[in-house]
């Protein structure tokens, strides 16, 4: 470690993809992965122009063209699933490509007129142009099913049918329309700002392809090595170190790659055999990186696309959504932390024999990797724009890369960096398209609005108490976003809960942005949440554990991100977790949040830290604790810490009635590491 943190010495590194919705991809190799990569290429240069010299025929002519250079690669770079799996492209795939090519171009074919034309007849399409957005729709449809599975695309059947056929429901229902025709739907998607070419493109396009290039030369440049050794270093030989690492490292990782499958699976193949020597079941390790690797998508300075979608809805400065993630940042991993100092003592973890290099001197030699993560927030603070801010923190972190002689950023790795930055977003690409569907739909049609008032009058039903009509509403929104999240990813979760459960909260007094980040985190936990969880099956898949008691140990470390979302939205100080109001509210509701975790943490891990094993009386008052402190009202709040103190006094009582018989903690700490063969 330290000097020697390239094993593979100075050989190129392939650079890992930084995406939530990505399936595996095909490892193209040869002239067929020379002829992607040029491509990809190609489109970098293209985004990059964009930041600083913007085309200036508009944002919809440019999303016009990046989709006509990343459509087609998703064909050629990802298998459709049929038959034998194959690494290279089928001749289908190259014909599917070539489609995706032509009627991705079509609204510029200067045969029909041009740009201007084909805008020109918004409303009144050609049968042509027509047959060519039909198009486009099927190519769409069957990019995002290469990509993220047959969820999504069943979903946005779904909202055609609903488009097409909703004109036939009887009228008296709220949510019967008058119908759209064939050539009304294909108009919304393949000509308008609302369709294929709405924000969730535009982010993809303009956001998120810029930071999955940065974290790409990042990881060239050896900063994903770095910050795990870092991680390693800096607890060195004590009990806890493995699983403190693990998340330490998870966080880290997560700050750059906006991921969180891939940051577990990263994670989790350095730091798994330090879990397994220290003595980590391997359901309870894979739990524990899930929930560290997911903690990426809440972790500044790059949150999930779903984050910069939440910037552009809401018209407010990306900065101003890492400004609302901070606290919730914080509260997850002290969660987590708990969760792992409990796990020590439950499961007599051992502490390993750490490399001892100095986490000091690893700052001092390569801690020059935090620079541009610094400068990002930097920028953002003095009004540049979030583009410019990573375009130039990418920049920085290529030159700095010349500190280090094994990761100079040459030009070859300059190369492999902005093409695999492009590859890396296809996926997403592909989601953000297919979600053009469902917010055309939902925009012509009115169904949002419907479905909002259907879920409040829901809760209205049961009572009339503004209070308790707003708890059911947001209980309600919960389950079903939880839902949602099971079948579609992160992003597109996003989207839909927005346009549906967005303006139920919003009719009910929510302000905008809690009810923004409610949705967001509650879309971002889809991923360790059973039967789906796709990070604690990444995990899962590292540790060799069994992939559904993974998945229930990924969610108890992350419970508390569960039910901080919903101390958003349920009263006025709820706010102040985004760190929206005053200094001493801010303060005050982050303690209160702070002693909730670990009221949640005593519930689910059976133990009070610094005490002991906490019984059914102490882990229920627990529970009452962490449920009341969240609720953010004075009252509440005295009496979960009431609960909370009754709680670890029962756990005292229990102790000193039921002395343990291992020796003391710390000469436990202090005794000889044996590995699991001595056991």
């Amino acid at each position: 470690m330290g000097e020697d943190r390239s094993p593979g010495g100075p050989a190129e590194p392939a650079a890992v993809h930084y995406d939530e919705e990505e399936r595996p991809a095909r490892e193209l190799t040869g002239r067929v992965g020379a002829f992607v990569a040029i491509v990809a290429f190609g489109v970098a240069l293209l985004v990059l122009w964009q930041v600083f010299r913007p085309l200036a025929q508009g944002s919809q002519y440019y999303l016009i063209i990046f989709l006509a250079g990343t459509l087609p690669l998703v064909f050629l770079a990802y298998r459709s699933g049929f038959g034998r799996g194959r690494d290279l492209p089928t001749v289908s795939d190259w014909v599917l490509a070539g489609g995706a090519l032509l009627v991705c171009l079509y609204p510029l074919n200067p045969f029909g007129g041009g740009y201007n034309a084909f805008l020109d007849r918004q409303g009144l399409l050609e049968p042509v142009d027509v047959i060519f957005g039909a198009v486009l729709l099927v190519l769409v449809i069957e990019a995002c099913r290469r990509t993220t599975g047959w969820a999504l695309p069943i979903v946005c059947l779904a909202f055609l049918a609903y488009g097409y056929y909703g004109g036939l429901l009887p009228q008296h229902l709220s949510v019967a329309h008058a119908g759209l025709d064939f050539a009304q739907i294909v108009d919304a998607l393949y000509n308008s700002g609302s369709g294929f070419y709405g924000t969730p493109l535009d982010v993809a396009a303009t956001y998120i392809v810029l930071f999955t290039i940065y974290g790409a030369v990042l990881d060239l440049s050896g900063a994903s090595r770095f910050f795990v050794d870092l991680s390693v270093a800096a607890f060195r030989r004590s009990r806890s170190a493995a699983g403190r690492t693990a998340v330490a490292a998870g966080f880290l990782l997560g700050t750059v790659s906006g991921s969180g499958t891939a940051t577990a699976v990263s994670v989790g193949a350095v730091t798994w055999p330090m879990l397994r020597k220290a003595g980590y079941p391997r359901e309870q390790a894979g739990g524990m990186l899930a929930a560290a690797g997911v903690g990426a998508i809440l972790s500044p300075p790059t949150l999930g696309a779903a984050a910069f979608i939440v910037a552009e809805y809401l018209n407010v400065s990306y900065l101003t959504v890492l400004g609302w993630a901070m606290i919730p940042t914080v509260l997850y991993y002290l969660g987590i932390l708990l969760a792992v100092e409990i796990d020590v003592r439950r499961f007599g973890v051992r502490a390993i024999d750490a490399p001892q290099t100095s986490a000091w001197r690893l700052l001092g030699r390569f801690g020059y990797h935090f620079s541009s993560l610094v400068v990002i927030v930097v920028l953002l603070a003095l009004g540049e724009t979030a583009t410019r801010a990573v375009v130039y923190a990418t920049i920085l972190a290529g030159a700095l890369s010349f500190l280090d002689r094994r990761h100079w950023m040459t030009p070859r790795r300059v190369f492999t960096a902005l093409s695999a930055g492009v590859r890396g977003v296809l996926p997403v690409v592909a989601v953000c398209a297919a979600a053009g569907i469902i917010t055309a739909t939902t925009t012509k049609t009115g169904l949002g609005a419907q479905l909002a008032s259907l879920l409040v009058n829901g809760a209205q039903a049961i009572t009339d108490n503004p209070t308790v009509v707003l708890a059911l509403t947001v209980v309600l929104a919960a389950f079903a976003l939880a839902l949602l999240g099971l079948a579609v990813p992160v992003t597109a979760s996003f989207i839909i809960g927005w346009v549906i459960i967005g303006p139920a909260l919003l009719t009910l007094g929510v302000p905008a942005p809690a009810a923004a980040m409610f949705v967001f985190y509650y879309s971002v936990l889809s991923e360790v949440t059973p039967p789906t969880a796709l990070a604690a099956v990444g995990a899962s898949a590292i540790t060799g554990g069994r992939a559904i008691p993974t998945m229930w140990q990924a969610l108890k470390y992350a419970l508390p991100a569960f039910l901080a979302p919903i101390a958003f939205v349920l009263t006025d100080n709820g706010e102040f977790l985004l760190a929206r109001g005053p200094a001493l509210g801010i303060l005050w509701t982050t303690a209160a949040a702070a002693l909730a975790v670990a009221g949640l943490a005593i519930a689910t891990g059976a133990w009070v830290p610094g005490v002991g094993p906490a019984g059914p009386e102490s882990r229920v008052l627990g529970a009452l604790a962490g449920l009341l402190l969240l609720y953010l009202e004075p009252v509440a709040v005295a009496a979960g810490i009431a609960a909370l103190l009754v709680a670890v006094l029962l756990a005292m009582v229990r102790r000193r009635r039921n002395p343990p018989d291992r020796p003391p903690m710390d000469e436990l700490a202090l005794a000889p590491t044996r590995s699991p063969e001595e056991v």
